[in-house]
């Protein structure tokens, strides 16, 4: 059975329920908690105010500050969005390089190790797929078409293939042909089309888009062979033709594509992606911390780990900074903050126009709240480079790529800078894919792995109950990750998400 509350630190002025709280629940803990009853209803995940604070006084929790009374909250009161606010006087010390700490290494003779897909040019995969990529939404029908060709049966004499993948978008044209936008969808496409996870990809044009095929492929370096095939709709004559073409093209590459043997390869040839949605007042304790234990785990062992979604660090970003290798690092995600900032202000919004009405459904009432619970999924270690959106990530260790916080467009920077394995925590249900890139989901409260069994893959609830500690779960978790990279199925994967959930990042004015 959940803990009635749980306590962070002893300097905070809120605790967590750990359960539905009935009115007039006494809170166990310390003396200054003991006796303290609730002056109402509180659901789990939320806070109770264990102090009195006074309006304008700061809202403490994991000894960081999380907001600002905007009423008189009393001990024992549900401390929520009816009194409680973001204000607009919180000190950030950015203390460049700080709290770095040096990581101890686990000896090469010694790492974990799982089975991976070495490539002839020495990129090593953890899936095997083939890719239609798309330039512009008109060849998104035609990319389908392809791709469901191969759908059911077809590829059974093919058993080390894991399937053909249509990744379409919206975009590509009626949009600026240079400059920054074009810039960072033709970096996200040439990301995805040299992925190690994709054995061979065609891209399929239109012939009249802003985003021509051979104007792409000059820009980022590509280079059309059997790994990389262009084909335009309008060349081949029209829809149908382009679609035979792209079906006749991929058969004959399936018996070479087959032909694959998993090995054994060490840890330090992944690179993790981490993600959380759909969060609740458990994310931050449970699922996000235990993440961080296993990214500790995979950069001792010479692996690489990316956090992103800059918006959801926000207010939080001081603790990165600190922890950055150098300064030039810890200024490069300040810069980046500083644009998000203004970038939202030209927009109409503010950075706090997140949390999400199911975010605070599940207890979150700023963000800062969200972000020092999201940051806690970086782990310990040296944040060691600061990445643009959907570069790639060329660096070991832990690292920051610079996305919007909306999880399909995050996660798909990630993919195109080279993550080959992704860890999604959720406390309200995500039932994210991120094909070619195994998506695992990890769920923050028992309550919601049991009640969506077949989207979540590992459960971090024990560790809010007492029943289990953050670094059992995190060495759970880092198992689970070797396991998924070495070809076992995720949940997403066996109900067949992530087609749909490619989404480059739409940053500019549409024309």
């Amino acid at each position: 059975m959940a803990s009635p509350t749980i306590r962070l630190h002893p300097a905070d002025n809120v605790v967590v329920a750990g359960a539905d709280l009935e009115p007039g629940t006494v809170l166990p803990g310390p003396d200054e908690v003991s006796g303290v009853a609730t002056s109402g209803p509180v659901p789990a995940g939320h806070k109770v105010a264990v102090r009195a604070i006074a309006p304008g006084e700061p809202v403490r929790k994991y000894n960081q500050v999380i907001g600002f009374a905007t009423a008189a909250i009393w001990p024992g009161d549900h401390v929520h969005v009816h009194n409680m606010g973001m204000g607009s006087d919180f000190a950030r010390d950015y203390a460049f390089g700080a709290d770095v700490q040096p990581v101890e290494p686990i000896p090469e003779a010694e790492r974990a190790a799982f089975q991976g897909i070495l490539r002839p040019d020495g990129r090593v995969a953890t899936r095997n797929y083939i890719g239609v990529l798309t330039s512009v939404n008109c060849s998104a029908t035609a990319a389908r078409m392809i791709a469901d060709h191969f759908r059911g049966s077809a590829l059974a004499a093919y058993p080390n293939i894991d399937g053909v993948v249509a990744l379409t978008h919206g975009y590509g044209c009626g949009m600026a042909g240079s400059g920054e936008v074009m810039d960072t969808l033709r970096r996200t496409i040439a990301g995805y089309a040299r992925h190690p996870n994709f054995a061979a990809v065609i891209l399929l044009g239109l012939g009249c888009e802003v985003n021509q095929i051979d104007t792409l492929m000059e820009a980022t370096g590509l280079e059309a062979g059997s790994r990389v095939i262009p084909i335009g709709i309008q060349d081949m004559g029209g829809t149908a033709a382009a679609a035979r073409e792209g079906i006749r093209r991929i058969e004959a590459l399936l018996p070479e594509v087959n032909d694959v043997t998993r090995r054994a390869l060490p840890a330090s040839h992944l690179t993790l992606a981490l993600q959380c949605g759909g969060s609740d007042g458990y994310s931050g304790i449970t699922a996000n911390p235990a993440l961080g234990h296993a990214v500790d785990l995979l950069v001792r062992n010479g692996g690489t780990a990316v956090l992103s979604e800059t918006p959801e660090v926000y207010g939080a970003e001081h603790l990165l900074t600190r922890r950055a290798i150098r300064r030039e690092v810890g200024e490069a995600l300040v810069e980046r903050i500083g644009w998000w900032e203004d970038y939202t202000s030209r927009a109409g919004g503010e950075m706090n126009n997140n949390p999400s009405p199911g975010n605070k459904k599940g207890g979150l009432t700023t963000i800062l709240e969200k972000s020092l619970g999201a940051v806690a999924k970086g782990g310990t270690t040296p944040m060691t480079a600061v990445y643009r959106y959907a570069e790639p990530i060329t660096g070991k260790g832990f690292v920051f790529m610079d996305t919007p916080g909306y999880d399909p467009v995050s996660a798909t920077g990630q993919v195109a800078g080279g993550a080959t394995v992704l860890c999604f925590t959720t406390g309200r249900g995500s039932v994210f894919g991120c094909k070619p890139t195994p998506s695992l989901k990890l769920a923050t409260n028992s309550e919601l792995f049991r009640r969506m069994p077949d989207d979540m893959d590992i459960d971090c609830g024990a560790i809010a109950t007492g029943d289990a500690s953050i670094e059992e779960v995190g060495r759970a978790i880092f198992q689970l990750v070797l396991d998924t990279a070495s070809g076992r199925k995720t949940k997403s994967e066996e109900l067949g998400v992530g087609a749909d959930e490619f989404a480059p990042w739409q940053m500019g004015a549409v024309m």
